[in-house]
């Protein structure tokens, strides 16, 4: 009888402890969906929630759910770079057809016998100058409707960074993971990507620059490309990729636009990472989809 007690009584403690860590469980659960509808309510697909403590299915599920995350955030990084690429067509061929007149007449102007010495010439002259400019200015904006369509290849990460040092050679260099490992891309347009973020990193003073690869999420790797110049200001985070901002005095604002599309273009994503890699003030991610062959 004693032993029957005893059985009832381990019984209902175990349940009780079953209970116990089935609720705790199940409140985990309910806090990683609130977790995760917030992110998306606020449209950060950055979640990467932990799988540690989930059964197998549930395991599963996570992982699909991260991986989604990164899926919805390359598609809404393609969505804006179509859609910025649509604007640049209208607003280059709208200006163009308006400056091209305005800066053929003027010039027309200015070789007339009864304009050339009067007080008007300053004026058409400026008003030429202007047009000019504004023809040269929009018509390098051109670059974001025209790209190259990308061939891409095998590429050896370790001679293709190799190649980048050659062209800044008073940087400090800091390379790691590549071995024998090779890419799949078109090389030449993941060159003016790689050399426009260099360029950027020395003309806010770095002196140094990292670079190193790793998989992330659903992309078989990525390129984090890391340096230690001034920081980018949180004020301007969320715009250094619209075309035609800058924050330098004779900056185009073309350069962080065009790699997010080069990358786009090829399946791939350009990142400005939430936290730099330790050591460095600003680091960038280039995501490649074919990854590692």
């Amino acid at each position: 009888m004693i032993s029957l007690y005893l059985f009832v009584i381990f019984s209902l403690l175990f349940l009780i402890f079953f209970l116990f860590l089935f609720f705790r469980h199940q409140r985990g659960l309910r806090q990683r969906a609130h977790l995760m509808r917030e992110a998306i309510r606020n449209h950060d697909w950055t979640f990467n929630l932990s799988t540690r403590g989930l059964t197998s299915g549930e395991r599963a599920m996570q992982d699909a759910l991260n991986d989604l995350g990164q899926v919805i955030r390359q598609q809404v990084s393609q969505s804006e770079v179509e859609s910025w690429e649509r604007l640049m067509r209208v607003l280059t061929h709208e200006i163009m057809n308006s400056t091209a007149p305005i800066a053929s007449i003027s010039q027309s102007l200015l070789r007339r016998v009864d304009v050339q010495g009067t007080a008007l010439e300053a004026g058409i002259r400026s008003i030429h100058s202007t047009a000019s400019r504004l023809t040269t200015f929009v018509d390098s904006y051109r670059k974001l409707s025209q790209l190259q369509q990308p061939v891409p290849q095998n590429i050896r990460l370790a001679t293709f960074i190799g190649e980048i040092q050659n062209l800044f050679p008073n940087l400090t260099w800091d390379i790691s993971g590549f071995d024998e490992q090779t890419i799949y891309a078109d090389p030449a347009l993941l060159q003016q990507v790689v050399v426009n973020l260099v360029k950027n990193a020395v003309e806010a003073g770095s002196t140094k620059i990292k670079v190193e690869t790793s998989p992330v999420h659903v992309f078989p790797t990525a390129l984090f490309f890391s340096n230690n110049g001034a920081p980018i200001p949180a004020e301007v985070r969320d715009t250094i990729f619209v075309p035609f901002f800058t924050t330098k005095n004779n900056g185009t604002g073309i350069g962080l636009s065009l790699s997010r599309q080069i990358l786009a273009r090829q399946g791939g994503m350009l990142e400005l990472m939430e936290q730099p890699r330790t050591g460095y003030t600003t680091s960038f991610c280039l995501s490649l989809p074919n990854g590692l062959k």
